[in-house]
């Protein structure tokens, strides 16, 4: 496993030394460099897994870099400037913590693992969406079963439940027939243009839906069908 990697950009060559042995003994790879230069040839190699900031460097500052790093990776500012003002602006253009010198050492690396637990959290993927709600329907994928707010279940056929199922992962877009008929082919083997208008009826049917007025599954001229329920992935 590659160990998480900080650059640091500091101006100061004892506080280099400090800050490097420091997350050394924490087990964080640190690289040091004097100013910008160093660092951008050495964010060219390897992109580190967060960066601390000097501000008052010399040639481009801490918060120029701050800047056109965009949120690539979490940014901690570690100034002698430690005014509210100094913090507000350093938090305005990206970083995303800020630390006043002299700072106590433990409070450093407390702020750089928080830095990075937020940062692998917001990587790891989200679980997939299990149930939809709309309209006061829940539709469970899990147990392939379409619930009213009533608590009732709803019996629906395998083509009628993917075809609600594709219709809930993308409300407010219109589905051709096309992309119904990718959702069911398998399901039976005619899938054709007037079997999903009958599924479509049936499925506005037992969802409650007007057959000549419908609201939920609106039909979209020459173009599909638009679900038009506000729609809620719940786990």
């Amino acid at each position: 496993m590659t160990p998480v990697l900080i650059h640091l950009v500091e101006d100061d060559p004892e506080i280099r030394d400090l800050v490097c042995a420091l997350l050394a003994r924490e087990g964080l790879e640190c690289a040091a460099f004097p100013d910008a230069v160093a660092f951008w040839a050495a964010w060219a190699v390897r992109r580190p897994d967060l960066v601390i900031l000097d501000l008052m460097m010399p040639g481009e500052d801490g918060l120029s870099i701050c800047r056109r790093l965009q949120g690539a990776v979490p940014v901690l500012i570690a100034s002698a400037r430690g005014e509210p003002m100094d913090r507000v602006v350093g938090l305005e253009v990206g970083a995303d913590d800020y630390i006043a010198k002299p700072f106590e050492p433990r409070e450093l690396v407390a702020r750089i693992k928080a830095l990075l637990r937020r940062r692998d959290r917001a990587a790891a993927p989200s679980p997939p969406a299990r149930c939809f709600v709309f309209e006061g329907w829940r539709l469970d994928l899990a147990s392939r079963a379409l619930t009213g707010a009533d608590g009732q279940g709803v019996e629906l056929t395998a083509g009628e439940f993917d075809m609600l199922a594709a219709f809930v992962k993308r409300p407010q877009q219109t589905l051709s027939r096309d992309d119904i008929m990718d959702v069911l082919k398998g399901r039976q083997a005619d899938v054709f243009d007037r079997s999903i208008d009958i599924q479509v009826s049936r499925l506005r049917r037992k969802l409650g839906d007007h057959p000549r007025e419908p609201r939920l599954i609106r039909t979209v001229r020459n173009a599909g069908y638009l679900f038009t329920a506000d729609v809620q992935a719940v786990s």
